[in-house]
């Protein structure tokens, strides 16, 4: 349906003094923050999770040395999705509007319209990924922990039989406690046959509910809320060394999540980048506009996220 004279009788008629509503701000691709960017040129992409060796045992005097297999562990796909949204406008509605450009105006409420629901689909993994909502490519929630009590939980299940853990056990608010804590689960990361890897943090991400926690956090000198003169040991080691970014699409307000130095973690793949058009219909004189995309968003290995979901 095109938009007519009828739905704009005000900006028809001589008087008005403003026009508002379309020159909000937006936030700017917070889930540059989040993800690894790449350029897809296929309808989906597979990434798979190899795994490597045991830890190498004594070999006995004169005895054959030992022999280990590699294998692939699980696989992690991303479908890329067509996001497109276009309007019309009618030849008379655009001769007869006396205060500014409609398709000035409505392209690029277009625009904010298309980068909206890009940051929207860039959280669900993490709005989602504390249950079976979301899950990574081992089967399992995208945050999960032995013994967390959660469906679809229970651990990344690693080759070797063990499990890797990427959230707390006990859902923790973001406090210097389960900070600690949480950095120091990500320090016990292993590969998947069990032997530990140099995992490290590198960002923490968000909620706005939390910006100004996450502020005392990271960037005071001293503890936070004691009486005491102990140092930030948090800062002082560099044990964050990115910051924290505040993403205002998070729908948890309790939740926070950090990102790790794991590579092929959080991915998204462009397949097309976002082309707008236009062109005019010779009958009705209509002028049609739109604008299309193609992305995904997802994990390859679960580890490069660690998130809690609060404590409520």
């Amino acid at each position: 349906m095109a938009i007519s004279r009828a739905q704009m009788l005000k900006e028809l008629l001589p008087g008005l003094n403003a026009l508002f509503g379309l020159e909000y701000e937006k936030y700017e691709d917070e889930h540059t923050l989040i993800y690894e960017t790449e350029s897809s040129d296929r309808s989906f992409e597979e990434e798979v999770k190899l795994s490597g060796f045991a830890a190498a045992p004594v070999k006995a005097e004169g005895s054959a040395i030992s022999y280990d297999a590699a294998q692939e562990s699980f696989t992690a796909r991303y479908n890329h999705e067509t996001i497109a949204m276009g309007f019309s406008i009618t030849e008379e509605a655009m001769e007869d509007n006396l205060y500014d450009s409609l398709s000035a105006r409505y392209t690029k409420a277009l625009a904010r319209a298309m980068a909206y629901t890009k940051q929207v689909k860039s959280v669900f993994p993490l709005n989602n990924g504390f249950s079976n909502s979301y899950q990574s490519g081992d089967g399992v929630n995208l945050f999960t922990a032995s013994g967390d009590g959660v469906a679809g939980g229970d651990g990344h299940p690693l080759v070797s039989g063990g499990k890797n853990n990427n959230r707390p056990v006990t859902a923790a608010d973001l406090n210097e406690t389960s900070l600690e804590n949480a950095i120091i689960d990500i320090a016990a990361f292993t590969d998947e046959r069990g032997l530990l890897i140099a995992a490290r943090p590198r960002s923490l991400i968000v909620p706005p509910a939390l910006m100004f926690t996450a502020d005392r956090l990271l960037e005071t000198t001293q503890r936070v809320g004691t009486a005491d003169n102990d140092i930030n040991a948090i800062r002082n080691m560099g044990a964050i060394p990115e910051g924290y970014s505040v993403n205002h699409y998070l729908t948890d307000s309790n939740a926070f999540f950090i990102i790790t130095d794991i590579p092929n973690g959080m991915k998204h793949f462009e397949r097309t980048a976002l082309e707008t058009s236009m062109d005019g219909d010779f009958d009705t004189g209509n002028v049609r506009y739109k604008a299309r995309e193609r992305y995904s968003f997802g994990v390859s290995d679960p580890l490069g996220v660690y998130g809690s979901p609060g404590s409520s």
